[in-house]
């Protein structure tokens, strides 16, 4: 289901694209989101409570994934796999790893709360930030990267599932959308590493 949505999501994105708008990495190829209407101004909250906005990162590359903590399989999975791949980048080329900012976005903003997204994003790595917000920060969030989310119905113990789009978009050191980072790829994080060396410069 996930996965569909995604490439529902990609599809709309796709006719939004120019045909040039400049290459921000070092590779001679076009980046395949150049131009693509995705991201915006945000203003979330960290697992420290601390505000955080979209402009704190100019100058830096961005990975911006968006789920949720309850999330039973897909989440965790992209997740894993999203920081062993900035691991091996890391081990790599530390420089330009500190260039790049993992981040993860809750879209549960009613059950993920500061506290409860520092305890999932700590998990995975300590370089992976983590944040949430109030409804209408996080739907403000959404909007901007063209997300879908729908929360499904609660079940008898008041739980639920949250449909959404999931995709790891890695953005430029100007905010602009560049490439999807395959997080989805069973292969450890190799293929998240190779994308992050492609086009990050």
């Amino acid at each position: 289901m996930y996965r569909k949505l995604v490439a529902s999501a990609l599809a709309l994105l796709l006719i939004a694209c120019s045909s040039s708008s400049g290459n921000p990495s070092g590779s001679a190829e076009e980046p395949p989101l150049a131009g693509a209407t995705i991201g915006g101004p945000f203003t979330l909250t960290d697992s420290q409570g601390k505000t955080v906005r979209w402009s704190d990162f100019d100058g830096k590359y961005r990975i911006v994934y968006f789920g949720y903590t309850y999330c039973p399989d897909v989440c965790p999975f992209d997740m894993q796999n999203l920081m062993q791949g900035f691991a091996l980048f890391k081990q790599k080329h530390p420089q330009l790893a500190s260039q790049v900012v993992p981040m993860f976005i809750s879209v549960d903003p009613k059950r993920d709360s500061p506290e409860v997204v520092g305890q999932f994003t700590h998990a995975f790595s300590d370089d992976l930030l983590g944040l949430t917000g109030t409804p209408q920060q996080v739907d403000q969030a959404t909007k901007a990267f063209k997300v879908y989310v729908q929360l499904g119905k609660p079940n008898a113990e008041g739980g639920y599932m949250v449909d959404h789009t999931s995709a790891a978009y890695l953005m430029g050191r100007k905010g602009q959308p560049i490439a999807l980072v395959p997080v989805d790829a069973k292969d450890k994080g190799k293929s998240v590493a190779e994308s992050l060396e492609k086009w990050v410069s």
